[in-house]
């Protein structure tokens, strides 16, 4: 089989010969045979590891992504970060906790945006509604108030 790993800027793996690759998804860990069937997967945070037929178990650290089998003899990945690494431990104490790390930044980021995005609309669905007038703008009153307000 053949193995590509792919981040935005490289190509990080690009194998031929591998005799099996183990993976994780939100189901679990996973294995891929030669003659696999077809298909594609989420990943999560977790480490690929894949063995040639000589030498040892290779490893690599996936901050996510998604794994496609074509044909039984292709397996192709997409991640938007890999470490790459033959100490197993190091992997997944160091460079896993780093990436679990981001991608709870980015969700907590993603969710102060959202309620942003949210007040917001609040905001200007408050200002358009029928009961308000329009009134010239001031320093102290801004160009909106309620009708009837001095």
């Amino acid at each position: 089989m053949k193995l590509i790993v792919t981040t935005p800027l490289a190509t990080l793996v690009e194998a031929e010969g591998v005799v099996h690759v183990r993976a994780e998804d939100a189901t679990g860990a996973f294995g891929v045979l030669e003659n696999h069937a077809d298909f594609v997967t989420a990943l999560s945070v977790s480490v690929l590891s894949w063995r040639e037929p000589t030498g040892p178990e290779h490893h690599i650290a996936v901050r996510g992504g998604v794994l496609e089998v074509r044909g039984g003899h292709s397996i192709l990945v997409a991640t938007p970060e890999a470490v790459a690494g033959d100490d197993l431990h190091v992997l997944e104490s160091a460079v896993l906790t780093r990436f679990r790390e981001r991608l709870d930044a980015e969700r907590a980021a993603r969710v102060d945006a959202e309620r942003l995005h949210i007040a917001a609309i609040r905001q200007i669905i408050a200002l358009l509604r029928p009961n308000r007038a329009r009134v010239a703008s001031s320093p102290t009153l801004g160009p909106w108030r309620r009708a009837g307000e001095p």
